[in-house]
């Protein structure tokens, strides 16, 4: 892996491939090389030095580019000299190692720099200094000097000085090599004079024998000089700390301590750096000359005066990012003494320290600090140690008597931008000064410049406003003038207005501005193949803009405020409108083209869209052009609705900017699928997509003819419902007149249950009635869709009854119905309208019954055999044809369709909780059967056949067309009428190959256990159990007794699928509890043929709360199918509405706690609960002994020995009759 790659996240997409240019063009020239060492010319806008050294793990980089700069960018250039090492091997680094690309500086930053030659610099490419305008990671807020680089900082700001180290340097030899190495020694802070304690330091006692101002360099010696210390301190009877380390703070009182502001560090670190030194003062009480000092908070013997205690404790604070004395400390050690102070712990933090981030190094503890780099708070520390009258300013290396600095109580210094254009008008120069009130400063005159300080030359240091713009600054500084060509003014400005803190006109008052808001108008140019210079033909490249009040402003800048010199606007942009465009276009396909010769702001998009998408874009209120031709979106309408003989017609137009187009024009364009028509002044005019939407239902169920669209007058009511409240249609006085007699009907009047009808209506099964019956006042066949659970079959037999009690009623009702359902309606009529005549006209046997219709008030049949006997059905005239679950013909070629459609009757009705299943045109196969004619042809809803939902204006207009025809109430709607769980039984029939199977296992068993006596049948209490759990796994499936029987059918899948399917359409969910995991498991094997998304749980799942996570809250899972075992107890389903228990247990306890998975706390729909039962099986039976034998039927249940005991003979027989 080459060095380039390794470094490669730290280079932008964009920078990578200018550099890849540069690289292939062969800008790049190696000046010098060594294997970890590579310095390159680079020839761009001119030449720039790049120079890269690999040091372990890290490669230290720097490039003289403007975009490089004082920020450390990574550029093109530094790239293009990256791919040049490692094409010709240079800067190898082992494989495995990560690198880490860090920035050091082409010269020391914040110093002020003078192009070569003098004069202003010249003009820079601005793809030199943005060379990705894409959007960035903001940066952290600015709190402090401008460092190259995050990585730089922490790798060339270094903690502290070097601390002595070992003996003194050789000394050179000769006399002038004497005196040399003593001025070096008294320059070097490494040979300053440092605090000590008696005996031990310069000129202190050594061991016997040891000359005068001996310095220990050995441990022993040091030991020494400390024991020898304590003895002389015992003889004079002084402790080494007390009266005698006091005599040596009072004879400290003869020195000064001054603090230097080093001018030359502090712009090598970017942050102010303070050394500490101190005067000695002569036996003629003249002060010496300044000797560096070490101050060691751990050194209590060292006495300061209150003044240096607190001005120490903020230096080291702020030198190290912690506090090693507070100000509060040392206060107390000012009032109580220092030395008394640190003994009793309050000296320095026992932290490590000199390590950057506030660690702290225990060695430098005794050493002591000499140099502060101030990491914060650099400006009120600088004014604080300027009043107090000792702080200097060393300008420069050497420099024996540093000035005196004063603080300038002024008002602060402020950053002002000067702007000026040149070459008429085609270059911008931008100079930097500095202000306050009418004075001037140029900004290369401060000897050090950082965020809220300025320093000058002779020796003031004030107080200085960066606006928030200071690497700009920074910038200006090193290269006193940056120029831009005319288009990158307005980015370059727009930058750094974003970047300040103040208005515009605060920050350049060379030229008049205005700051304005306002919304963004997108702007889209999309080129044509035939316009893309031989790229792809099958691309469209786009350019997007936005357009501000007539300022235009290219997307992919990144700044906040966009300028424009020319009409003297700062515009404050709106990224969240610019954002949602960018977004829009990527749904819409768009992206980021890949040639490099383009623009990296350009994107592309097939070809094949371009009608789409300009169509949606337009609609939108985007300006669109496309081939040169601006795409105007559709104006006002005109439409007008006429009256003729025995028909309506719809004609008018549409304008778009003054030119017109007929209606006509529009509908045969639209069916010939065109997105746009040409217009008369060349323009393309957008088909009118919301005419469409508004309209298109309409335009479907009329007739084109002569230039508008014909109405039959069947289709009156239909027509007044769509065109409601549409003031733009002007409407004639005849159809005003039909309108007027279609509502003088007063609605829909609640009727109560009639005489005969066993039980109550709830309030809105009584509305339901009365709908009923208003259908059947006005002729009209309508689809009852209420939610599942809402007694819509109670419903219908009510308004039977009410027939037959009114004799209104001219021949028998055919119900069609599932076979499924068949036990239902006949146990309902019973249970409900014991008065109503009722035929099952079902089996083999039911032909002789069809002489007997007569008789009857309802006969109840399957689709099968209403398509079976069709030819003989449709010679009978029917009172009501009712179909229960409609669905069931919503294909109009069905052969169901087709036959229930030839059955007569003066009213016709459908009961549906699922009117539409996939899409729309279902509907038109149910009011084909209930209303002949009245929507026209089947072609009427083929524009929907593709989509499940109905968009915008067609879905209201629908509504109010079929509102008269559809009487659809959800659970939502109705529950304050419902209880608030209701639990009922579903019964099933099983079909001959089912049955066969159960009665072959009932006679074996019969057989097995009846022939023995009654005491062998009590100790065959295992052979009882086996008999009846074989029983009940043949009502539920044949494949629970014969795993190759998995594929027959069973009663209770076919009831349940499809409630489950209609469950689900409904937007419901489900919990379908089984204690048999063999059952559960064809369960899966038939939702998953039938695509139908579903979670598991039984007893080896491991993931449970995964699974009812998801079930919780994915809506795309709407069915949970679950043991008895594992997910009967301890589970929250709160969002299933429904439960279906497919093989009940007889325990009410068991039953309720599986019920309560969902009719919990924090249920807040109504709960369904439904068990599966097959009829004549050992459930119904068990079923019926469960109210005599609650206790016999637990046992059955729960294999319990104690309660199976009560099993008596005539209970046995009685479940394997």
């Amino acid at each position: 892996m080459g060095i380039a790659q390794k470094v490669g996240r730290n280079f932008s997409d964009a920078v990578r491939a200018r550099g890849q240019s540069y690289f292939s063009k062969g800008r790049v020239s190696l000046m010098s090389a060594k294997p970890n060492e590579v310095v390159a010319r680079v020839r761009g806008t001119t030449k720039y030095r790049v120079r890269a050294r690999l040091r372990g793990a890290r490669l230290l980089a720097t490039c003289s580019c403007p975009y490089f700069g004082p920020l450390g960018e990574p550029c093109k250039h530094l790239w293009a000299t990256l791919l040049l090492a490692d094409s010709r091997g240079f800067l190898q680094s082992p494989p495995n190692m990560a690198v880490r690309l860090v920035a050091e500086p082409p010269r020391r930053p914040g110093a002020p720099a003078q192009p070569p030659g003098g004069g202003p610099a010249p003009a820079v490419d601005a793809s030199d200094l943005l060379m990705d305008d894409r959007p960035r990671p903001a940066p952290p807020p600015y709190d402090g000097p401008v460092a190259l680089n995050p990585d730089y900082g922490r790798d060339v700001i270094i903690g502290a000085p070097r601390p002595p180290q070992g003996p003194a340097q050789r000394p050179a030899r000769g006399r002038n090599a004497k005196e040399r190495n003593k001025a070096a020694r008294a320059r070097d802070p490494r040979h300053g004079e440092r605090p000590h304690a008696p005996g031990h330091g310069h000129g202190q006692p050594g061991p016997e024998g040891a000359p005068a101002g001996w310095t220990p360099t050995t441990a022993r010696e040091a030991r020494a000089a400390r024991n020898k210390a304590r003895r002389e301190a015992a003889a004079r009877g002084e402790a080494a700390g007390g009266p005698a380390g006091a005599k040596a703070v009072n004879r400290n009182a003869k020195r000064l301590l001054v603090y230097v502001l080093d001018v030359a560090a502090t712009l090598a670190h970017n942050q102010v750096v303070i050394d500490l030194a101190r005067r000695q003062r002569k036996p003629t009480g003249e002060w010496g000359p300044l000797r560096p000092w070490w101050y060691a908070p751990k050194a209590a013997h060292v006495k300061y005066d209150p003044e240096d205690r607190l001005l120490l404790a903020l230096l080291d604070e702020a030198h190290h990012g912690v506090p090693t004395l507070t100000a509060g400390v040392a206060a107390e050690m000012a009032g109580a003494g220092g030395a008394a102070a640190a003994a009793n712990g309050h000296g320095p933090d026992p932290a490590p320290r000199d390590r950057p981030g506030g660690r702290r190094n225990p060695a430098s503890e005794l050493r002591g600090t000499r140099r502060f780099i101030l990491r914060k708070d650099h400006a009120a520390l600088v004014e604080r140690l300027a009043r107090s009258g000792r702080l200097r300013l060393r300008r420069t290396d050497g420099e024996d008597e540093p000035p005196t600095m004063r603080w300038d109580d002024g008002q602060p210094w402020r950053f002002t931008l000067d702007v000026r254009t040149e070459a008429g008008g085609k270059r911008w120069a931008w100079r930097g000064g500095l202000r306050r009130g009418d004075a001037r400063m140029d900004l290369a005159e401060p000897l050090v410049l950082l965020p809220g300080l300025l320093v000058l030359g002779v020796g003031r240091a004030a107080r200085f406003d960066d606006l928030g713009v200071m690497d700009w600054i920074v910038r200006l500084r090193y290269e006193k003038e940056i120029s831009f060509v005319e288009p990158q003014q307005d980015l370059m400005l727009g930058r750094i207005l974003a970047q300040a803190r103040v208005p515009a006109p605060e920050l350049v008052d060379t030229m008049p501005l205005e700051e304005i808001a306002a919304k963004p108008r997108p702007s889209l140019t999309l080129r044509t193949p035939r316009q893309n210079w031989g790229l792809a033909a099958d691309k469209l490249l786009a350019e997007l803009e936005f357009d501000y009040d007539g300022a235009v402003i290219p997307a992919g800048r990144t700044t906040p405020l966009a300028v424009s010199t020319e009409l003297g606007l700062v515009i404050r942009r709106d990224p969240k409108t610019e954002s949602a465009a960018d977004v829009k276009l990527f749904e819409l396909g768009f992206r980021e083209a890949k040639d490099p010769r383009l623009d990296p702001n350009t994107l592309e998009l097939p070809a094949k869209r371009m009608d789409a998408v300009t169509k949606e874009l337009v609609l939108a209120g985007w300006r669109i052009e496309a081939e040169g031709k601006l795409i105007r979106p559709a104006g006002e309408f005109k439409l007008a609705l006429s009256t003729g003989i025995d028909w309506f017609d719809l004609d008018g137009g549409v304008d778009y900017g003054g030119q017109s187009v007929s209606l006509p024009d529009l509908l045969s364009a639209a069916r010939r699928g065109e997105t746009m028509i040409e217009l008369g002044d060349g323009s393309m005019g957008m088909l009118p997509e919301e005419w469409l939407k508004k309209y298109g239902l309409l335009a479907d169920l009329g007739a084109a003819e002569n230039g508008a669209l014909r109405f039959n007058a069947s289709q009156a009511g239909l027509l007044d419902a769509l065109l409601e409240n549409q003031p733009e249609i002007q409407i004639d006085e005849a159809f005003s007149k039909v309108r007027q007699n279609l509502r003088q009907f007063q609605g829909v009047v609640p009727l109560d249950a009639p005489p005969g009808f066993h039980g109550e209506l709830r309030a809105y099964q009584r509305e339901g009635l009365g709908w009923l019956d208003y259908l059947q006042r006005f002729g009209f066949g309508g689809i009852l869709a209420d939610d599942m659970g809402l007694g819509k079959t109670i419903q219908v037999l009510a308004l039977l009854q009410r027939r037959r009690f009114r004799r209104q009623a001219k021949g028998p009702t055919l119900a069609v119905v599932p076979r499924s359902l068949v036990f239902n309606w006949l146990s309902e009529a019973e249970k409900f309208t014991p008065r109503l005549r009722v035929l099952d006209y079902t089996g083999p046997g039911r032909h002789p019954l069809r002489a007997e219709f007569e008789q009857y008030d309802l006969i109840v049949t399957t689709y099968g055999t209403m398509r079976t006997d069709i030819a003989e059905l449709v010679e009978i005239e029917f009172d009501y044809v009712i179909l229960d679950e409609a669905q069931a013909i919503k294909n109009a070629e069905s052969q169901s369709s087709k036959a229930v459609r030839l059955l007569k009757s003066r009213h016709r009705l459908a009961i549906s909780g699922t009117p539409i299943e996939n899409h729309i045109g279902e509907l038109w196969s149910l009011l084909e059967f209930l209303n002949p004619g009245m929507l026209g042809s089947d072609t009427v809803f083929k524009r929907y056949a593709g989509s499940s939902n109905v968009e915008g204006e067609d879905r209201g207009m629908l509504a109010k067309a079929l509102r008269p025809f559809i009487l659809r109430r959800t659970k939502s709607e109705v529950v304050k009428d419902l209880p608030d769980k209701t639990e009922a039984t579903l019964y099933c029939d099983m079909e001959a190959e089912q049955k066969r199977t159960y009665d072959e296992l009932r006679v074996h068993y019969r057989d097995a256990l009846l022939k023995k006596d009654s005491d062998e049948l009590n100790r065959s209490k295992i052979e009882v159990l086996e008999a009846l759990l074989r029983l009940r796994q043949a009502a539920c499936h044949p494949g629970l007794i014969d795993a190759e029987l998995n594929s027959s059918p069973s009663a209770k899948l076919d009831m349940l699928l499809p409630s489950l399917a209609e469950v689900v359409e409904e937007g419901h969910k489900v919990l379908v509890f089984s204690q048999f995991t063999s059952f559960l498991s064809i369960v899966r094997e038939r939702l998953d043929q039938e695509k139908m998304t579903y979670e598991y749980l039984d007893g080896r799942t491991r993931n449970r709360a995964a699974k009812v996570d998801r079930f919780q809250n994915d809506p795309d899972c709407p069915i949970f199918l679950i043991s008895l075992k594992a997910g009967g107890l301890g589970l929250n389903l709160t969002a299933a509405e429904y439960v279906y228990l497919l093989d009940p247990w007889w325990n009410p306890a068991v039953e309720a706690q599986a019920i309560d998975r969902s009719h919990r706390i924090g249920q807040t729909q109504h709960v369904f609960a439904y068990r599966l039962i097959c009829r004549n099986t050992v459930e119904e039976k068990i079923l019926e002994l469960q109210q005599k034998k609650r206790d016999l039927a637990d046992a059955i249940l729960n294999a319990d020995n104690r309660m199976i005991s009560g099993l008596t003979r005539e209970d046995l027989e009685f479940l394997l009759s």
